[in-house]
């Protein structure tokens, strides 16, 4: 039997730039205040929202990605990361109907919120209109009925009078103004080369951002509203995702071995160490992916490039996900026996899951500056932006995927890396142009190619039946 849905609003907005983020984490902080256990969560493949989302709630940020996961996965793994919370508020992506590039509505704001059922609530950089901020509403209320516009947040409103200018246009369009924010200091977060500078990494700064959110959000907006129409949002016809399931749903000796995988404790073998990199440098992962691999017999244990002098006790397997490799090259490059650790372990023919900054940090060098040498390739920066979702293949078996496995990933980043010889390609991607991709080398499979593994749960389970037995 399906649970009562949690209330939920997604907050979106006509295009990037106008201030979904600093809504977004300033209502999860202020509802989390008034004693609310609020569920964050972020539509599209952005791992960096995710963090200033956790800090405003005491709870890891969520991604809903209908590209990579799939559209029949956006409601089970809502209801995963939203199990046993108050409230739940999803940041949209970009605007709200801009989705996967020449797919139509895939992996929009808009796709989710119909999918979750939700409410929207219109988040308008109002710093340059007053009159026209109506047709404009008017305009993203009406384009599709199946989307429903619960309310508008006035974002960057100058004055007493604007704000009187845009209430008058705004009663003629049927869509109540639930908020109104100032143009405000020590809300902003400092962006760079990919964007916003992770919460990880000024963690400070960051609580105090987080905190400014939530009193501005406060002060502007009526919080009483947002919860009603939060509230008010349809129920979900769906169970909530289950790792164990998932890690189990292809497994094939018999129902018995399933019965085992569904308690870890009794997972087949006893429990294999897989090292997961973390702290400042590796700050982009999905939750998901963790409790896929604890799911599937694994212990998880993170550890800090940055810091730490050797890898967990008992590593059996190593993933290295996304983050910011060349900011920290200098200081990944001095921990000179981490990365000997890290070399050594590639070439016992253990799993190496590397993922873009995984990737830079398994190569010769980085920007002229040592790195663990596992793969022979050299990496840089550049200032080209490499940006946007992929439809990928295996194309030769690997630690990670069997050949022939088919996942949509998603590639960001302002980095080249040169190959040498002697490791076969990870991928052959089909879109936007048919080119191969990322390394196969023993047990190593790097690639600059990020995909979520709820998606192919198979791979989880893959990765540490391959610990177990390399």
């Amino acid at each position: 039997m399906v649970s009562p849905s949690v209330p939920r609003l997604v907050v979106a907005a006509p295009s990037s730039g106008s201030g979904k983020t600093t809504v977004a984490t300033g209502l999860m902080a202020a509802f989390a205040a008034r004693g609310l256990t609020v569920s964050p969560h972020k539509v599209g493949p952005d791992y960096i929202d995710p963090g200033y989302h956790a800090l405003a709630t005491g709870r890891v940020g969520r991604n809903l990605d209908a590209y990579l996961c799939g559209p029949e996965l956006i409601g089970p793994l809502f209801r995963h990361g939203a199990r046993g919370c108050d409230l739940a508020v999803v940041e949209g992506v970009m605007g709200l109907f801009d989705g996967a590039a020449g797919e139509g509505e895939l992996a929009s704001t808009a796709q989710v919120a119909r999918l979750l059922r939700a409410p929207v609530v219109l988040v308008v950089d109002a710093s340059s209109q007053s009159r026209s901020v109506a047709a404009l509403v008017h305009g993203f209320a009406s384009w599709d009925p199946r989307v429903r516009i619960g309310g508008v947040i006035l974002n960057k409103v100058a004055s007493d009078r604007h704000e009187e200018l845009l209430r008058e246009a705004l009663d003629s369009a049927g869509v109540p103004v639930l908020g109104v924010l100032r143009r405000a200091a020590g809300v902003d977060t400092p962006s760079r080369h990919l964007g916003l500078v992770p919460a990880a990494e000024r963690h400070t700064d960051a609580v105090e951002a987080v905190a400014a959110m939530g009193a501005q959000v406060e002060a502007g907006c009526d919080l009483d509203a947002l919860l009603a129409l939060a509230r008010g949002a349809g129920d979900l016809a769906c169970d909530a995702w289950e790792p164990s399931a998932a890690a189990c749903d292809t497994w094939e000796p018999s129902a018995a071995a399933c019965d085992a995988w569904e308690s870890p404790a009794a997972a087949p073998g006893g429990r294999t160490v897989v090292a997961v990199a973390g702290g400042p440098a590796f700050t982009f992962s999905y939750a998901e992916h963790a409790e896929l691999l604890t799911a599937a017999g694994a212990d998880v244990v993170p550890f800090d490039p940055l810091r730490d002098a050797c890898l967990p006790d008992g590593t059996a397997g190593l993933v290295i996900g996304g983050g910011f490799p060349e900011v920290y090259a200098a200081e990944l490059s001095a921990n000179e026996p981490l990365r000997k650790a890290v070399a050594d372990l590639a070439a016992s023919g253990a799993p190496v899951a590397a993922e873009c900054a995984g990737l830079l940090y398994l190569c010769r060098e980085l920007d002229g500056l040592p790195m663990c040498g596992v793969l022979d390739a050299t990496a840089r920066m550049t200032e080209r932006l490499t940006l946007g979702y992929r439809d990928a293949v295996a194309v030769g078996d690997s630690a990670l995927a069997a050949a022939g496995t088919r996942m949509r990933a998603h590639e960001f980043h302002r980095t080249v890396v040169e190959p040498g010889a002697g490791a076969a390609p990870a991928w052959g991607v089909r879109t936007p142009a048919r080119r191969v991709e990322g390394f196969v080398q023993g047990g190593v499979h790097a690639s600059y190619l990020h995909t979520h593994w709820a998606a192919a749960p198979g791979v989880a389970r893959r990765f540490v039946e391959r610990c177990r037995t390399s």
